[in-house]
């Protein structure tokens, strides 16, 4: 996987958000400890998430 970073992450609305946390999950799971590709996947999971919090403390959960 490669890393989703939060500039590509406060273009896309929040429905997307969680269509690309589940992705980002999934791709952890698949993943082998200590690879490139976990690593990447925590990264965009923790973005994901940061972004997520960050549309609730501005009260934009929606953001079409």
């Amino acid at each position: 996987m490669r890393l989703v970073t939060k500039f590509e992450l406060a273009a896309k609305n929040t429905y997307q958000l969680h269509g690309l946390h589940k992705v980002a999950f999934i791709e952890l799971i698949k993943s082998n400890a200590r690879t490139l590709q976990r690593t990447n996947a925590l990264a965009s999971l923790q973005n994901i998430e940061n972004e997520l919090a960050f549309r609730l403390t501005r009260g934009n959960t929606l953001n079409f």
